[in-house]
């Protein structure tokens, strides 16, 4: 059998299956799609090596228009049976593809475990705050005051945060991308996928039916600068449309401010770096967004360190052999309990 291969350097299209695409008109998951072809052409991997397994939703079609293998399981569990597949087979490449009501409502034990475990899953969570599949209901992720079929006089539910509960979960690498913004998603996608161990991207997608807009407040060309904050490691956490203001440490409450950078401001040295290995800054940065601060995005969090030294797949448990008659006579054994 001859040995999967693929061209040095792929185009996007190389991972697009000759299914046609179908989302609703200005859905956010066609700039996602596209964006995960773009990295999955930059990494270059085999199609025959690569699996994407996805749960229930809009987001979970994803599989059928990737030419990839791919598996559309059950709701919330695609985490579950992603881990079945990579300790089957480690050498996949495994992607897992939920939305913020398949992962985080009915899949969110999945989720956790998958989590915890640190098994090398690439779990993207699209969210659009909404479930878009059955018509518009609440979902965990949905702010306060959200109307919809079951909320008509508005959510009194506090929102579920994708990026604290991977961080809450002992997630090694947490990120948070925006579906439009193309010149970023890849990178994101490809530092996620060579991350060993699980990471965990949310996905801020917009659902042009039941939620349209919902992030308008990051794609709007004058104000949008200034309720994004872009982290990279190493770099100052600024934003604005020059930069004019900027993320700085209040040590006394241990709280962050926002402020202004510059002449009658804060001066420069002030303005705390991104360190992406500090769980205690990632946790600062998981619990802001507007409107009195930005919203981080980009890598929020990456765990430097080797995951812990475990096998996997054949090697993680010893042989265990049975013979047909031991089978049997353990099958055919007359051990009850009696509750009384």
């Amino acid at each position: 059998m001859n040995a999967p291969t693929v061209p040095t350097k792929p185009d996007p299209s190389y991972f697009a299956s000759e299914q046609t695409v179908r989302w609703c008109p200005g859905c956010g998951d066609y700039a996602i799609l596209k964006g995960i072809q773009r990295a999955l052409a930059e990494r270059a991997r085999p199609r025959e090596d690569t699996v994407f397994v996805s749960g229930i939703g809009c987001s979970s079609r994803l599989p059928y228009y990737l030419a990839t293998y791919g598996f559309h399981t059950i709701h919330g569990r695609a985490p579950a049976v992603a881990t079945g597949m990579k300790i089957a087979n480690p050498d996949l490449d495994i992607w897992v593809v939920t939305g913020d009501g398949d992962g985080l409502s009915i899949g969110g034990n999945h989720m956790l475990h998958a989590l915890r475990r640190d098994i090398d899953l690439n779990i993207l969570l699209f969210n659009n705050e909404i479930y878009g599949l059955t018509k518009g209901q609440l979902s965990p992720t949905s702010r306060l005051g959200t109307r919809s079929p079951t909320s008509p006089g508005g959510s009194s539910e506090r929102p579920v945060s994708a990026v604290r509960f991977a961080l809450g979960a002992g997630g090694r690498f947490v990120a948070r991308a925006l579906d439009v913004q193309q010149d970023r998603l890849p990178e994101i996608l490809v530092r996620a996928a060579n991350h060993p161990g699980a990471s965990f991207v949310e996905l801020l997608q917009n659902c042009s039916v039941y939620n349209d807009g919902a992030f308008s407040f990051l794609t709007d060309r004058e104000a949008g600068p200034r309720q994004r904050l872009h982290v990279r490691h190493g770099e100052p956490l600024r934003y604005g449309a020059d930069g004019e203001f900027g993320l700085r440490l209040d040590a006394r409450t241990m709280k962050l401010e926002a402020v202004e950078v510059g002449p009658g401001g804060c001066s420069e040295e002030e303005i705390l770096v991104h360190d992406e290995h500090n769980p205690a800054l990632a946790g600062l940065l998981a619990t802001i967004g507007p409107p009195d601060f930005p919203l981080p995005l980009g890598v929020i969090y990456c765990d430097p360190a080797a995951p812990a030294s475990r096998p996997v797949g054949k090697a993680a448990q010893p042989a265990i052999r049975t013979t047909d008659e031991e089978l049997t006579a353990m099958l055919a054994s007359e051990g009850t309990y009696q509750l009384t």
